[in-house]
């Protein structure tokens, strides 16, 4: 049986991403056939900065550009490429010529700088196939799935309602038919009966409604957040719905950083990402490491589209 071909966006090439290829390659090629996003001319100029070969089977998509890289430094021609690698990747699963995608970092302020609108993968898939794609972390031993995202802290509490909760909780069935799933609430304490709160109120009636509508009990609370991941409750469960992007992602970071990856779910095709960031700190350094990019294809390898 041939490999599948995974398409990899470089993400932006000021940071960590074309190491992370270039070093885990081997390793990649064993697993699927991947076809890198960006042109031989890019690729060898951060090779050449890496003091590391290009190897002979790094099969390339071209995607035109030219730029000089500055290691570490935020600039709008990287967030322009990083956006047309990402964009030349999801035409590549669209017409099957490429069975998942999986993504390097990009930077944030890059993208803005080249004028693009979209806060990051998520929101441009979203945007793209006009689907709700819902962002989950992590890794075998724990995954959260989070109800907001990029969205400030002050504005949190009104995303919060009934409706909306009930789709994403139906949607997140779509993706995860079998595992039950425990549901943080918003405030501290989970509100207390109301006291500190009253989005749990909106929580619990989308969760039974969810639950109904599923034919068993899924999902589960809400859950006191500052209880939901220790070692209690995560011997009960593996699955998580943070109501916002620190809530889920600093305690899955703190305990399973180097390993976790990013999903997406509820789109018609398959897409995983490395859990962590550009790494300016440590761009063309030799220091990135590889386990998260191994991980988010293995991740992509067992999923199946939402179609």
């Amino acid at each position: 049986m041939s490999k599948k071909i995974i398409a990899i966006s470089v993400g932006d090439l000021n940071g960590v991403g074309i190491e992370i290829a270039l070093k885990a390659h081997k390793e990649i090629s064993e697993l699927c056939q991947p076809l890198y996003c960006i042109n031989a001319g890019m690729l060898n100029a951060c090779a050449k900065l890496l003091n590391v070969a290009v190897p002979h089977d790094f099969k390339l998509h071209e995607v035109p550009g030219n730029f000089t890289i500055n290691a570490g430094k935020v600039s709008a021609e990287a967030g322009k490429y990083a956006y047309d690698s990402f964009m030349s990747a999801i035409r590549l699963c669209e017409t099957k010529q490429a069975d998942a995608l999986v993504t390097m970092p990009i930077h944030k302020e890059a993208w803005m700088m080249a004028g693009l609108e979209y806060k990051g993968h998520t929101d441009l898939l979203r945007k793209h196939f006009d689907k709700e794609a819902i962002m989950m972390l992590g890794c075998e031993k724990m995954f959260v799935a989070l109800f907001t995202e990029h969205v400030p802290l002050k504005d949190v509490s009104s995303f919060v309602e009934y409706k909306r909760l009930k789709q994403f909780f139906l949607d997140l069935h779509a993706s995860i038919p079998k595992e039950k799933i425990a549901v943080l609430g918003l405030n501290p304490h989970a509100g207390d009966n109301g006291v500190l709160g009253h989005e749990e109120l909106r929580i619990t009636k989308a969760i039974k409604s969810a639950n109904k509508k599923i034919g068993y009990e899924q999902f589960f609370g809400p859950i006191v957040p500052d209880v939901a991941f220790t070692p209690h409750f995560r011997k009960n469960y593996t699955y998580f719905v943070a109501m916002y992007h620190d809530q889920g992602l600093g305690p899955l970071k703190a305990l399973y950083f180097d390993e976790s990856v990013n999903i997406s779910l509820n789109l018609p095709i398959i897409r995983t990402s490395v859990d962590h960031g550009t790494a300016f700190d440590i761009a063309y350094k030799g220091e990135a490491k590889t386990l998260s990019y191994i991980n988010a294809v293995k991740s992509a390898l067992k999923l199946q589209p939402n179609l």
